[in-house]
């Protein structure tokens, strides 16, 4: 039933005016109208402009936090936040992938703490070869022993045993073990307080 005063004979008219503007407005749009067999004078519009393609965005950093261990695949970029008194090992894959831990003096509650940190970068890089590992950050502030024995370990009564100058052979020493490789491939580099990005 049609309540606007015109036949159906007319509504289907208009309707089927309005469906075909539609589409020649999308043809002309788009540049693909195709051949109707009736002139109308319209102009076809130009044929769109050849566009190259634009190179992949740059995949985003897989940020590591205090106490995590994560990876990025070939290619790819870590981001270790804020390292102030923390370190970051960064295990280089033959690939050339990264898997990286970022190991804190004190526990961050649901992450891993010291003496567990790198036994979860062991388990993640798995049996994949392994070209290098980078300790960086906070050297001074580290002993090695706080990867066998977390600060958080030391019950009532022990007193906790700190630095009193860098080591950075005795951390390299540590790491080396810890991960299951050998000692040389092992650097360790003493970082300003800062944000670490490693590619």
């Amino acid at each position: 039933m049609f309540t606007s005063g015109i036949s159906g004979r007319q509504y289907a008219r208009r309707g089927g005016c309005a469906l075909v503007a539609a589409v020649a407005a999308l043809a002309l749009q788009t540049g693909t109208a195709a051949a109707s067999g009736t002139d109308t004078g319209a102009v076809p519009a130009p044929a769109p402009a050849t566009r190259t393609a634009s190179a992949p965005a740059p995949a985003e950093a897989v940020r590591i936090t205090e106490g995590q261990v994560r990876e990025a695949g070939p290619g790819g970029t870590l981001l270790y936040p804020s390292v102030t008194s923390c370190l970051t090992v960064t295990v280089r894959l033959a690939d050339g992938g990264l898997v990286g831990a970022h190991a804190s003096l004190f526990q961050v509650p649901g992450e891993y703490r010291s003496d567990r940190i790198l036994g979860a970068l062991r388990a993640r890089v798995g049996g994949r070869a392994v070209t290098a590992v980078e300790v960086r950050g906070a050297v001074g502030a580290w002993l090695p022993g706080y990867f066998t024995k977390a600060v958080e370990s030391y019950g009532d009564g022990e007193s906790v045993p700190f630095p009193t100058r860098p080591d950075p052979d005795g951390l390299a020493a540590a790491v080396a073990d810890g991960l299951g490789q050998p000692r040389e491939k092992v650097t360790v580099a003493d970082v300003p307080d800062g944000d670490q990005t490693v590619r």
